[in-house]
């Protein structure tokens, strides 16, 4: 079930009607059922993984904290998460380990007969996974059991943030289901303002940018340089509107029953530097990494080299999180390098003696800016294409933009074989379009310009997106981008 499907359409509102009609005390275990129907919906069978890992874990972790000595207490951490990694391991990357194995024994000139696994990759392990170790690693640091099973169940497959995130914190998600709290209209006008603009984003933005990046991955062979700078743009903008959209419904559905999930983006291609980007893009999962792999490695408390070494691994894995393929990989580690790179040219900076007018001037930090967009852009490429080949293909023609951008015409843009022509050239005005957008709303997020606009303004923004979305949405919208991991 999707949530620009019609059955979500129909069960969005089911659930929210029951959810309030009932006393509290069956609230939870409504949403509960509603949960794994929503999950079930795709294939039942893996209704039995995530409840199985949700019982294992509520079983597990309490040993843990009943252990008696610090020894004891590593080694029970150890297992629970082992026991995820496992799991997640088994379902996701056993494939690519397999193909991995091959490929090595095969440079030695020793024959292996690869298995057929057919394993089929269930939505939003990666995410549920991740939530059930964190529970587990906090526990270990002291804080509190989770007492209730059915609690416990609904964390882990709360339907908003279930298949995509954003990666929930149990001390944030667990307080809010004991209060009863009372219907409120704001719920609803928050939450469906959120759902609105989470479609539109997809839909309209996303899914027509996907015309043109499905088009020039898929041949990149066919494209000369500032083409393919083009469709690079136009899949950074993609990914950003889609799970972006994404998050805002989830943060909408959320809210319809009164509760809160985290923040997942704040304006990520106004970032200065690589690391306000990760600040800014997928914050739950960046925060998670953080917390859960880069500080227990030593983090930055350790040698320059050992901290290097350290930011650069949480890239790469975090890279290999979002897929089991080698381009995930490099993409991780490309900005495991960038994030290097940027601590190396701060301390630069400061021995040089760089002016601190200069480094905090306007010119300078929407340099910058541009700076960085195009560095996280090359790494979209990595990300996007589905082998290295096509990585290659594309990157290496696009670094000869300065050379083709001479002899380049508007009229090669019509090579492109999409459903509708003028979408790419329009490109060359909608991505401008969409950075500054970015700006402008920044701006007025400061000045609270338009924190709360009349309600009658607010309908009227609500109709006008309803009609929007009716009229341009694609006859088919694929499945957003993060189902995948």
């Amino acid at each position: 079930m999707l949530f620009t499907s019609l059955q979500y359409l129909v069960f969005l509102p089911t659930v929210f009607l029951l959810f309030w009609i009932c006393p509290h005390r069956l609230r939870v275990p409504l949403l509960l059922v509603a949960s794994y129907v929503f999950y079930m919906s795709w294939r039942p069978i893996y209704g039995l993984l995530i409840a199985g890992l949700t019982l294992g874990n509520f079983l597990l972790v309490p040993l843990i904290a009943k252990a008696t000595t610090e020894k004891g207490k590593k080694w029970m951490v150890g297992l629970v998460v082992a026991a995820n990694l496992i799991t997640l391991g088994i379902f996701k990357y056993a494939t690519f380990t397999i193909t991995c194995l091959k490929d090595s024994l095969d440079l030695v000139g020793v024959g292996f007969k690869e298995p057929h696994l057919h394993i089929l990759l269930p939505l939003g392990i990666s995410f549920f996974v991740f939530e059930f170790i964190h529970y587990a690693v906090e526990v270990y640091r002291g804080k509190p059991l989770v007492k209730s099973l059915v609690d416990f169940s609904l964390f882990a497959s709360f339907f908003p943030t279930q298949i995509a995130g954003p990666i929930k914190r149990y001390m944030d998600f667990i307080p809010q289901l004991a209060i009863p709290a009372k219907f409120k209209w704001e719920y609803v006008d928050q939450g469906m303002n959120l759902i609105l603009m989470g479609l539109f984003k997809k839909l309209i933005l996303g899914d027509n940018l996907a015309l043109a990046v499905e088009a020039g991955f898929a041949h990149p062979a066919n494209f000369g340089s500032v083409d393919l700078w083009l469709i690079a743009y136009a899949y950074a903008f993609q990914i950003f509107f889609d799970f972006a959209g994404y998050t805002d419904i989830a943060r909408g559905s959320a809210l319809l029953f009164g509760y809160k999930v985290p923040i997942n983006f704040n304006l990520p291609y106004i970032s200065a530097n690589v690391s306000d980007f990760w600040h800014r893009w997928h914050i739950s999962l960046s925060t998670w990494l953080r917390d859960y792999l880069y500080i227990p490695m030593g983090g930055s408390k350790c040698s320059q080299a050992k901290s290097y070494r350290n930011l650069f691994v949480t890239m790469a894995l975090g890279g290999l999180w979002h897929g089991a393929a080698m381009h995930f990989l490099i993409w991780g580690a490309f900005h495991g390098v960038l994030l290097v790179l940027h601590k190396e040219y701060q301390k630069l900076c400061e021995k040089v003696g760089i002016a601190e007018s200069l480094l905090s001037s306007k010119v300078y930090h929407w340099a910058s800016v541009v700076v960085t967009f195009h560095l996280v852009v090359i790494g979209w490429v990595f990300f996007r294409a589905e082998n290295m080949n096509i990585a290659g293909q594309m990157l290496s023609k696009m670094f000869m933009a300065p050379v083709d951008l001479l002899h380049f015409t508007a009229s090669q843009l019509s090579v492109l074989q999409i459903r509708d022509p003028i979408i790419f050239p329009a490109l060359l005005i909608i991505l401008p379009v969409l950075m500054i957008s970015q700006v402008v709303i920044d701006w007025l997020n400061n000045k609270r310009i338009y924190q709360s606009p009349p309600w009658a303004l607010q309908v009227c923004v609500m109709v006008a997106l309803m009609c929007v979305l009716t009229v341009f949405s694609p006859d088919t919208s694929p499945k957003f981008i993060y189902f995948q991991f």
